[in-house]
């Protein structure tokens, strides 16, 4: 019987797309496509994630290492946690969880200073029973010590329990310790497998 319903934030919540950030702000494609990469997959970005550096020790090592564009870099750093803004379908989902008496997690790899943006912002994430980010606990998904780290705060038992994810390799992580999940990738489908589940009506 599904008792809790976890869900993961970025691009399942709270939509995270940073290239069309990027386009915005750089007209040059080719130019906006270099600056991600010197970003958003960085080893300082996933160190933010992990709570390992600050917001500005991750800018000023990203800029030493590319001084030449140094100041694009702290451009589009400034107030980045802008683009992260609700998917209004799957807000829908989890009030309607709540409403049904279903316990609601949320389990994300997320930094700090965005992670407080967001729930300045979004009164919604005080809908949630409860929730593990990464920057707090020094973990990422997908290893099994932030899901473990879940269990174990809110006394959570996996197969009760759905995790949604927009990222295959974090759902199979929570399918090795016993969870259903589902693979997230429109406010729709998931209405639809949560209705298989019987945790929503159709």
């Amino acid at each position: 019987m599904v008792k809790n319903i976890i869900f993961d934030l970025e691009n399942v919540l709270l939509n995270f797309n940073p290239l069309e950030y990027l386009y915005e702000k750089i007209p040059e494609n080719k130019e906006a496509l270099q600056i991600y990469n010197e970003i958003f997959k960085s080893t300082e970005w996933l160190m933010l994630d992990r709570g390992l550096l600050t917001e500005d020790e991750a800018i000023n090592s990203i800029c030493a290492r590319d001084s030449e564009n140094s100041q694009l870099i702290r451009k589009v750093m400034d107030n980045w946690y802008q683009m992260l803004t609700p998917i209004e379908g799957v807000v829908d989902v989890l009030k309607e969880l709540k409403l049904n008496g279903y316990k609601v997690y949320f389990l994300s790899n997320f930094h700090l200073l965005a992670f407080e943006d967001v729930l300045k912002r979004y009164n919604f994430l005080k809908d949630f029973d409860g929730g593990i980010v990464s920057y707090k606990k020094k973990l990422l998904k997908p290893d099994k010590d932030i899901y473990n780290k879940l269990i174990t705060t809110y006394e959570i038992r996996p197969h009760e329990s759905i995790f949604i994810d927009d990222t295959r390799e974090n759902i199979e992580g929570a399918k090795k310790l016993g969870f259903e999940t589902i693979l997230f990738t429109t406010a729709l489908e998931l209405r639809e497998k949560l209705v298989g589940y019987n945790v929503l009506k159709e």
